[in-house]
């Protein structure tokens, strides 16, 4: 049993020996062929790579022939085309070496002829210097002869000869400043005077003055004792919502209101009517009227501007100018109200345009916006000159540029620089010039009088000088000995001149010169 078990082991071994030994010796065979297969496949394919190879690198050097051949040609054209170019330079070099050759020829023949002439030049100067030389030898013995014949030296000759040729110059020119000035009289002032008297002619305007108080009437003198109220605590109250000052006193009947504004002066007018039509005076009612009439003065300022414009047929005026128009009515210029000045001016300045053949519209709209700056906003606009401030409204509100240079030189505040500004101003100083329009404070008047007559003193000459005319016309009496004719004229232009430049006034001053001559002797 055990043999047999130990003849079935090695029977097995010897089996696994033999089998390992078959196996190894079938994977040699298979190995070894495909060793010689590989060696085939590996030879194929070097036979083709080196084939592939040749094929490539015939086709690169015929690829690097081309560009050769192609880099060559362009080569040879860029130094075809610089070759050209060189060319072409070197020929404009050689045109130009032969212009300039010609020109320096030109220019060798130009200097040898300046020069010629340079010298026929310079003996020419030789010649005129002799001369020259023997003419003033000349002219000094010439001269002494004179002075021996004149008892007279050169300069004084001179001075003699200058100074009655000034005299003789100055009296034709005083008598042709005079004929000039005779001869427009007869033909400019003429047809200015005509003008202004047709533009006034055709202007009937009020001659009433406002003033800084109102009356207010009442029906009997219980009322007053209601308006001033317990211990005066209701005519306190009206003072303080309105700004004006109330004068209770013996008149029957009556009470004054004072104020420099007229606005508030209307407002107090207004409210103290409404009170005694009402009946009920106190202290939270006098508030209240005041508050409603205020603004109902600011409604009728509107409508007294709209009413304003459409009368005088302006159009397209700006809210705010309409405004201050309306405000006008309560503001007054030397007493004269300002509103009825600026209509009046407007309705002066359209006739006057007309009849001078301009624009009567757009003078109506300068005429009525050239004391806009009277009426002033604020209290940093009374620093500003009111033809100034009125010409920066009207810019402002978008008026045209001759409107607005018009309101600001209307007083000469800058220069005038279209027809339109002279009309205004004319315009102006006939509305404000008139009897009746303005008052003047005594003081300020006898002072302009006071200071004509002392400019007419104020020359050599002058016996004596009255203004008269209310200060119109200046009569100045000249010493007949001292002042001949011819220089009255020129006293008369000197004396108008410095009144121009030295003083202020409205309209035009006249300076009559008179000089008379009086021989008395007494028979005995």
């Amino acid at each position: 049993m055990d043999n047999t078990i130990i003849l079935i082991v090695v029977g097995v071994i010897v089996g696994l020996v033999i089998g390992f030994i078959i196996a190894k010796t079938i994977e040699k065979n298979n190995a070894s062929k495909l060793i010689k297969n590989a060696k085939k496949s590996a030879a194929t394919i070097l036979k083709e790579a080196k084939s592939e190879g040749e094929t490539i690198k015939k086709d690169k050097i015929l690829q690097a022939k081309e560009k050769f051949i192609e880099l060559k040609a362009e080569h040879e054209k860029v130094i075809l085309a610089r070759d050209k170019k060189i060319a072409e330079a070197e020929k404009r070099t050689r045109d130009k070496e032969s212009q300039v050759s010609s020109e320096l020829a030109k220019n060798k023949k130009l200097n040898a002829d300046i020069e010629n002439k340079i010298k026929d030049y310079n003996h020419r100067l030789d010649v005129l210097d002799k001369k020259q030389a023997e003419i003033n030898k000349l002219h000094k013995s010439q001269v002494q002869q004179l002075e021996v014949i004149s008892s007279l030296s050169a300069e004084e000759a001179k001075e003699q000869l200058v100074e009655s040729l000034k005299g003789e110059a100055k009296n034709d020119a005083m008598a042709y400043i005079q004929g000039a000035l005779e001869e427009a009289k007869l033909t400019a002032e003429q047809e200015a005077k005509k003008v202004i008297i047709n533009t006034i002619q055709r202007i009937g305007t009020e001659e009433a003055v406002d003033n800084c108080v109102s009356v207010f009437n009442i029906e009997s003198d219980d009322v007053k004792g209601r308006i001033i109220g317990r211990e005066g605590r209701n005519i306190r109250a009206i003072e303080a919502a309105t700004g004006v000052e109330i004068i209770v006193d013996d008149t029957p009947e009556a009470i004054i209101l004072s104020c420099f504004d007229s606005v508030r002066r209307e407002i107090a007018r207004l409210s103290l009517h409404k009170l005694v039509t009402d009946g009920r005076i106190h202290p939270a009612r006098i508030e209240e009227i005041v508050k409603k009439t205020k603004k109902q003065i600011d409604q009728e300022i509107i409508e007294v501007g709209k009413r304003t414009v459409i009368d005088l047929g302006i159009h397209n005026l700006h809210p705010e100018l309409i405004k201050t128009v309306g405000r006008m009515k309560y503001r007054s210029s030397y007493g004269q109200n300002l509103l009825q000045h600026s209509r009046e001016v407007a309705k002066l300045c359209g006739v006057m345009a007309a009849e001078l053949g301009l624009n009567p519209k757009l003078a109506k709209r300068a005429g009525l916006l050239h004391d806009i700056g009277k009426v002033p906003d604020a209290e940093t606009d009374m620093e500003t000159p009111h033809a100034i401030l009125g010409m920066q409204w009207a810019e402002k509100y978008g008026e045209k540029d001759d409107v607005c240079n018009a309101i600001g030189a209307h007083h000469d505040e800058v220069e005038m620089k279209s027809l339109l500004a002279p009309i205004i101003q004319v315009c102006d100083a006939i509305s404000g010039a008139r009897p009746g329009a303005r008052r003047q404070v005594l003081d300020s008047y006898i002072q302009r009088l006071k200071d004509l007559e002392d400019i007419a003193f104020g020359f050599n000459g002058v016996k004596k000088a009255y203004a008269i005319q209310a200060g119109r016309e200046l009569r100045v009496i000249v010493e007949s000995d001292k002042v001949s004719d011819e220089k009255s004229a020129e006293l008369s232009f000197n004396i108008s001149q410095k009144i121009q430049t030295d003083m202020t006034y409205p309209g035009q001053v006249k300076v009559t010169v008179i000089r008379e001559t009086r021989a008395v002797n007494i028979a005995k």
